[in-house]
């Protein structure tokens, strides 16, 4: 097989013509999932972490069954039925955000689960001798510890976001990775389309990367 590539093909217009807008919503599908994400699975840890069985129950099923099901058929499944069930049509990149959000949220709870069962029990105990009510104790004493030890794990887990929202394009959504399939559909180049996106994913991935393994090494200095 002989595979000649047409190096024409990897240009700047090719970035300003079809991948920076796709470029902006995956950067912007990845904030808004991240924050929303982190927000509902600190929230889904701490109801795990409760006690309470009314708490606990519901969110465990929540997490658990989030995690077996692959993010795609999530993302289809959200696009195709819900559609049917409300009787109105929700735009791909809508139901991009909503999905990602959701199913985000399981993976961010267990490591905000793990980090606040990282913090000492000590210092809750100590929080407690102080008068603190429950929710003072998580705000002002676990939390901020538990997300100081968990940051490098969140932003890893931020970019392994970042690269699933290549997953939209079941839906039709305009992302990055359509931006190079949509050149390589206009130019006829697809081989050269899809490399061009593995290296830039490539590219980015592992820069961003990098700087959360140097950042990892500041903090345990500090500690």
């Amino acid at each position: 097989m002989n595979l000649q590539l047409d190096w024409s093909f990897f240009t700047w217009d090719l970035f300003t013509n079809f991948v920076i807008k796709g470029f902006y919503f995956s950067v912007q599908l990845t904030a808004i999932a991240t924050i929303g994400g982190v927000f509902f699975g600190t929230l889904l840890a701490l109801m795990r972490l409760s006690g309470n069985k009314w708490l606990m129950t519901p969110a465990t099923i929540y997490v658990n069954g989030m995690r077996s099901i692959p993010l795609v058929m999530v993302i289809l499944w959200f696009f195709l039925l819900v559609p049917l069930l409300i009787g109105k049509q929700i735009g791909a990149e809508a139901s991009a955000i909503i999905t990602f959000i959701a199913f985000e949220s399981a993976f961010f709870s267990e490591i905000m689960r793990a980090g606040i069962q990282s913090i000492p029990r000590g210092q809750v105990f100590a929080g407690q001798a102080l008068g603190m009510t429950y929710s003072q104790n998580m705000r002002l004493v676990v939390l901020p510890q538990a997300f100081r030890n968990m940051l490098p794990v969140l932003l890893m887990q931020t970019i392994v976001l970042f690269q699933d929202t290549s997953l939209v394009y079941a839906i039709g959504a305009y992302d990055m990775l359509k931006g190079f399939e949509t050149a390589g559909k206009n130019y006829g180049r697809p081989i050269e389309a899809y490399l061009a996106a593995a290296v830039t994913y490539f590219v980015l991935c592992y820069s961003l990367s990098t700087l959360v393994k140097h950042l990892h090494k500041k903090i345990a200095v500090i500690r």
